[in-house]
């Protein structure tokens, strides 16, 4: 044979391994003929499957782990969310706490001036009252229950309810002052000590003897005593007025108003604030006065009222 042509392709023989397998009983042999690269594929698949095998173990236990710590990380900012809601909720619990204790302090007020404030006119008790605005629970409710919608903010929803215990509560500390309020400018105690010569209504004149309504209480002393501011408020007059002699006017808020007539002297002046029990002057005769005593006149919204109903200690003698 010639030499093989430029350009022609040599292919290199495949090269096959024969197996002998020799019965030694029966003298049997058997060949088994194979060739060299199945059996390399065949031994390159065998090594390379375990390791696929753990690489992909590996890689989702990789995956896994990453997950983990992604969840960790959610379940700590989770927690630490929680851990500010609880501290919010705490400060609220603690406000809370905070008005109760403030309203049981100022809701006690003295029974006597209770009953003194329940005998004013309902519309002095209005005046009073009136300012307090009190969310409807409707719309509490409402609130409440839109938070029962999302079950996760179990937290939202106890906020809601605290919200709403505190502006109650923050309502009912505002009517509880307005009702101390109230009650301290009640005219409840006596001017001055003494008797008491005549009372609120018709009567005869004193120095006419005609007919007469008398606007309040005349209460007789000795010329210098104390008169006695009946209620909290602030001195409007202080001044002499034709019938009245000298005569101090206060005003206690609400409408309410008290006048002191025929005193001998001043110990206070307009614009003067005063507290129930100090001293607004003495006792005197000046004006139309047919002795030593005192002029009391209580008046509400500038309408009269019986000084006698709100009065609470026990009252002078008679005459």
């Amino acid at each position: 044979m010639g030499p093989p042509r430029r350009g022609a392709e040599f292919k290199m023989p495949s090269r096959r391994y024969t197996i002998l397998i020799a019965d030694r009983t029966s003298g049997v042999v058997r060949r088994v003929t194979i060739s060299a690269r199945p059996a390399v594929a065949v031994a390159c698949a065998l090594v390379t499957l375990p390791v696929l095998i753990g690489i992909g173990a590996a890689w989702k236990a990789k995956s896994e782990v990453a997950s983990l710590y992604s969840s960790n990380r959610s379940l700590e900012a989770e927690n630490s969310n929680y851990r500010g809601a609880t501290e919010a909720l705490s400060d609220q619990i603690e406000s809370l706490q905070t008005v109760v204790a403030d309203l049981g302090a100022r809701s006690a007020i003295d029974p006597a001036a209770a009953r003194a404030v329940e005998k004013l006119p309902a519309f002095v008790k209005n005046r009073a009252i009136g300012g307090a605005q009190t969310a409807p629970f409707a719309q509490q409710a409402a609130k409440t229950f839109s938070a029962l919608a999302a079950p996760e903010d179990t937290f939202g929803l106890l906020r809601n309810v605290l919200e709403g215990l505190q502006n109650r509560l923050h309502d009912v500390r505002y009517m509880v002052e307005r009702r101390n309020a109230l009650a301290d400018a009640t005219p409840s105690i006596w001017p001055a000590h003494g008797w008491l010569t005549s009372r609120m209504g018709n009567r005869q004149d004193p120095m006419t003897g005609g007919d007469d309504f008398h606007a309040g209480l005349d209460i007789a002393g000795e010329k210098g005593q104390p008169i006695y501011a009946t209620a909290s408020g602030r001195v409007t007059q202080a001044e002499y007025q034709g019938g009245y002699g000298n005569l101090v006017v206060v005003d206690h808020g609400f409408g309410l108003e008290t006048k002191y007539g025929h005193l001998s002297s001043f110990s206070v002046k307009p614009g003067q604030t005063v507290k129930r029990g100090d001293v607004l002057g003495r006792l005197g005769a000046t004006g139309r006065a047919t002795g030593y005593h005192l002029h009391y006149e209580v008046r509400a919204n500038g309408r009269l009222l019986n000084p006698l109903q709100l009065l609470t200690q026990q009252k002078p003698r008679d005459q």
